[in-house]
């Protein structure tokens, strides 16, 4: 039988693996998020699969966030970051860690394939949607977006409308890209503010 640990023993023994190897280890909501240097992700990574009291051997989930919006735009830090949940079968416990990209321009992170192989699409998608490049990845290409797709549409200054559409061209015979030619306009939410409004209704 597995005994369920604790998140404060969880986040004791992580501090105690990585050492100076994390910028940060929090625990909030009964949650663990450990936060590192991009120098420092990849061991940290190792570490936290192979470290005494960490054994987390799966990899659940791997994503990028764009924080350029975060709290209401007064957030000054680095705009993107990977974050990763991890899993500990055998001592049942999980643990978040992020990583911030040190260039916003370009945001490079190393790929951590070598320690989980199931970060692979995880890692595309981070780079299709949000445009990290996982420094290492052996097939980086684009997962949910075809080919011809323009920029990276889950960051926060994507257009709505995006910039290409693509249509059947009968004279040519195949699908053809163009502009956008949709006209981007803003959408206002009507909001009902009646006293009492669905009173009576079923």
């Amino acid at each position: 039988m597995i005994i369920a640990t604790s998140p404060e023993s969880t986040r004791d023994a992580v501090v105690a693996a990585l050492g100076d190897k994390a910028k940060r280890v929090d625990l909030a909501l009964g949650e663990v998020t450990v936060v590192v240097t991009a120098q420092n992700y990849t061991e940290a990574c190792r570490i936290l699969r192979d470290g005494e009291g960490c054994k987390f051997e799966q990899l659940q989930d791997l994503c990028g966030v764009d924080y350029s919006e975060y709290r209401m735009g007064d957030y000054d830090g680095l705009r993107y970051a990977v974050t990763s949940h991890l899993l500990s079968v055998s001592l049942n416990q999980r643990v978040r860690i992020r990583v911030f990209a040190p260039d916003d321009d370009l945001p490079v992170v190393d790929s951590i394939t070598p320690v989980w192989n199931a970060a692979s699409w995880f890692e595309r998608e981070a780079f299709d949607l949000y445009g990290i490049v996982f420094e290492g990845h052996d097939d980086l290409r684009r997962l949910l977006t075809d080919y011809g797709f323009i920029g990276h549409p889950f960051r926060k200054d994507f257009p709505v409308s995006g910039h290409v559409e693509m249509r059947y061209d009968p004279e040519r015979g195949r699908v053809i890209y163009q502009p956008v030619t949709i006209e981007p306009r803003e959408i206002v939410p009507r909001i009902i503010r009646e006293d009492k409004y669905g009173e009576g209704m079923q």
